[in-house]
């Protein structure tokens, strides 16, 4: 794709700010100044806005203070003026009822925070799973030269000789306590091998695979996603993306110039290849919409639905994000799709050359963990799109973690109206489930938990899990973590909350998942749902102010990404009134 360079020199958005000699010009000035800044770093050069989402509530990004040093000494080489700015970090560790909920508050937060300031390009620094998607989002929504830096997944894990990755061996040790297989005392023992180094999930959960979306939308340096927090490396990204940016700025290398209808359809199959999250489908469609490129569910299910899960991690496969990175990493994927005829190759990053130009001699190290494409983990990844009666406008499933025997599958609903109710009921022994049995739960969409929490990968009843029993056929309107696993079908759309058809299952009702078939199946007549559906009624007790208010106000189903309906499209970059 061709790019055209804006000439240089030329006046910026900062200089507003920054440039001559009138009275509100050299009272912005002045105050920078109290810090040491010389006089001439306002000169026009780029002002680059570093957008920080270091807290020490989210433990992924604990260490993105150091990574911004690196990044201002880039910024520094390359002539501009970096800026280090903190901004809103949604965390998954912490946030509650969900940092989904978040996202979007996010998204706004920093969309201001870029416009009524004088930046002129901004540093995406990132790493947890909510913090990658609400400022790629804010850098769509403004439009500004942007590029991605994320913090880079922690070490493996290791316990009693076995690889522990974060997230999953939660899932599986959790339920192995359950199961009568592991004591208490050894899930608190495997605890501390968990998260032994700064960094985000070591597993190709949610935060890797947004760090890989960024990569191969094009907006983060080729090689970015899988280099681990700690290695030296890391740091060196940083430093070249704060070098790079301030091209990016004099070229006037823009968001909108990168993220393309090609660029999103790279990323699809690129999730494929990897066995991605399928948090990256509501993060993207979001994304999509804040750039105004039409991108639907139905193109996740076209571009995915060929594409072979060559990546071998955990949760779907055997190693972790340490061994991907050894192998090659993402570029290596990237490569494998150009072969294949899968990957649009003429697509444009922020380093000004073409995709398939960074990856084309990238080599394989290591084909234990990035697989040869006639011996993949799955012959179809991607996103499987369901939909039926009972998911009108979609679900999504992801196969490279289902169970293979599960996935045409006919049986019994049992019902859990709320993740309390899911609560109160799945350990009494006198529940009627077995592993046949279809759990279902209601009440956890975008509007319902409210926020869409990752509860969709319900842990099964403690009765079926000590038969041996460890899948069952789940579905639920929640998201699930990218570490999790299983036969879950997810984002069913419309949600409970806004009165679809998932919220009027009934205790028995028959369902049938078909995923080669792509259908997703109530098996009552069309009848006896629509007398369901009229009778009905909203939950009760909605909030009635703050946030929570209008995020359940405003907020657009899972099939669209989440968003709220007044944040979709890019509202751009001009400079605001000044402000005495």
């Amino acid at each position: 794709m061709s790019f055209t360079p804006a000439p240089w020199p030329r006046q910026l958005r900062s200089q507003h700010w920054y440039g001559g000699n009138s009275r509100d010009t050299i009272y912005h000035r002045g105050w920078m100044k109290n810090q040491g800044y010389p006089h001439d770093l306002f000169d026009g050069r780029p002002v680059i806005g570093i957008l920080n989402t270091w807290s020490d509530l989210t433990p992924c990004n604990g260490h993105l203070r150091e990574l911004a040093e690196k990044v201002k000494a880039g910024v520094w080489e390359a002539g501009g003026f970096p800026v280090e700015v903190p901004v809103f970090s949604a965390s998954e560790n912490t946030f509650r009822p969900t940092a989904m909920m978040f996202r979007n508050l996010a998204a706004l937060a920093i969309e201001e925070t870029i416009r009524g300031q004088p930046m002129d390009g901004a540093v995406l620094l990132v790493g947890c799973d909510k913090t990658t998607p609400s400022l790629l989002m804010a850098a769509a929504s403004t439009d500004i030269p942007s590029i991605v830096v994320t913090g880079g997944p922690m070490l493996n894990g290791y316990f009693r000789g076995e690889r522990v990755g974060s997230g999953t061996h939660l899932w599986k040790f959790s339920e192995a306590v359950k199961a009568g297989e592991m004591t208490q005392e050894e899930f608190l023992e495997a605890e501390a091998s968990m998260s032994r180094s700064s960094g985000t999930c070591n597993t190709m959960g949610t935060a890797s695979t947004m760090a890989s979306m960024a990569e191969a939308l094009g907006m983060a340096l080729s090689g970015n996603a899988a280099i681990p927090a700690v290695d030296s490396r890391r740091r060196v990204m940083a430093q070249l993306s704060g070098r790079r940016i301030v091209q990016m700025v004099k070229d006037d290398l823009k968001p909108s110039d990168i993220l393309t209808k090609q660029a999103f359809e790279n990323a699809i199959r690129t999730n494929g290849a990897i066995g991605g999250s399928t948090n990256a489908v509501v993060h993207l469609l979001a994304l999509a919409g804040r750039v105004g490129v039409d991108v639907t569910l139905d193109d996740w299910d076209r571009c995915g639905r060929d594409v072979k899960t060559i990546v071998n991690l955990m949760p779907s496969g055997k190693y972790l994000m340490e061994e991907f990175f050894y192998a090659g990493g993402l570029p290596v994927v990237i490569k494998r799709l150009g072969e294949a005829g899968q990957l649009h190759k003429d697509a444009l990053t922020v380093s000004g050359a073409t995709i398939w130009d960074e990856v084309r001699d990238v080599v394989n190290w290591n084909e234990n963990v990035i697989l040869p494409s006639d011996r993949p983990l799955t012959d179809q990844g991607g996103i499987a799109v369901l939909r039926g009666n009972l998911a009108p406008n979609g679900a999504v499933l992801k196969p490279s973690a289902a169970s293979p025997h599960l996935m045409v599958h006919r049986g019994r609903a049992v019902v859990f109206e709320d993740i309390d109710d899911y609560k109160v009921k799945i350990e009494d022994e006198a529940l009627d489930i077995d592993e046949t049995c279809v759990m279902v739960l209601k009440n956890c969409g975008p509007r319902g938990y409210p926020g869409m929490a990752e509860v969709g990968n319900m842990g099964l009843p403690p009765k079926v899990l000590r038969k041996g029993i460890t899948d069952m056929v789940r579905i639920s309107d929640a998201r699930m973590s990218g570490t999790a696993y299983g036969t879950v079908v997810l984002h069913t759309s419309p949600e409970a909350a806004a009165g679809g058809p998932l919220a009027v299952v009934r205790d028995g009702d028959m369902i049938e998942l078909d995923v080669p078939n792509r259908r997703l199946h109530l098996d009552i007549s069309d009848a006896e749902l629509a007398e369901r559906l009229a009778a009905w009624r909203p939950l009760p007790d909605q909030p009635a102010s703050g946030y929570a208010w209008l995020h359940q106000a405003h907020v657009m189903g899972a099939d669209t990404g989440a968003d709220l309906d007044f944040l979709r499209g890019c509202r751009g970059n001009p400079v605001g009134k000044d402000s005495h």
